[in-house]
């Protein structure tokens, strides 16, 4: 069983995946991690974000077993990635890595921008995450704060809606909600609640019974 989770930055799509994952006994692959990864590499070497050439031999090389989940979860290395995943050498990079990880026996959960439109078209079930932009910039600040991030509230706000419209308007893979894909807004919805309803549907367009 493949469950593909792909929607907005802060939307909770991470959470939600994890939380699927181990509902049902499934591999996680969070595939954001791996462009956020290539763009902290090409940040260590002072290299340019929007290098092509440097950030595909990012990617190529790219170890998912080494990435530095702290490095990554910086608001720096957020707006680096967005700028890397609009570039299609990586993209390719990068796509045979995520087909193998879903392909496992067993089956898996990836959560992502473009998994139900163009990494796993093939999904059982696919969702699409998002809410209302102050809310997801809410989030994000407070999640950097707790990080030891020093950030004002407006510079996200900025950043969020800045990212939305670049990963949205690219031309390879862009930001979109595949046409089978369930919208899950959590706006006003908790996490919980948001996760025991998707458990809800898979279930009722699979049969699969929870693990836990």
């Amino acid at each position: 069983m493949i469950i593909a989770v792909d929607g907005t930055l802060a939307s909770g799509k991470g959470t939600v995946a994890r939380g699927l994952a181990r509902t049902f006994g499934l591999a996680h692959l969070d595939t954001g991690a791996l462009y956020r990864a290539v763009a902290v590499e090409l940040l260590k070497a002072g290299a340019d974000p929007g290098d092509t050439e440097a950030a595909a031999d990012a990617a190529k090389t790219l170890d998912p077993q080494r990435i530095d989940q702290a490095a990554i979860r910086t608001a720096e290395a957020g707006a680096a990635a967005s700028v890397v995943a609009a570039q299609p050498a990586v993209r390719a990079a990068l796509f045979d890595l995520q087909r193998r990880f879903a392909e496992q026996p067993g089956g898996a959960v990836l959560d992502g921008r473009d998994i139900g439109t163009v990494v796993c078209p093939d999904a059982d079930v696919k969702f699409y995450i998002d809410a209302e932009p102050r809310v997801r910039a809410e989030r994000r600040w407070r999640e950097l704060v707790a990080s030891g991030d020093t950030v004002q509230l407006e510079d996200i706000a900025r950043q969020l809606a800045e990212r939305d419209q670049r990963d949205s308007s690219r031309e390879t893979a862009p930001l979109m909600r595949a046409e089978d894909a369930v919208l899950l807004d959590t706006t006003h919805l908790s996490i919980d609640a948001t996760l025991a309803e998707a458990v809800r549907i898979i279930q009722n367009k699979t049969g699969a019974a929870p693990r836990i």
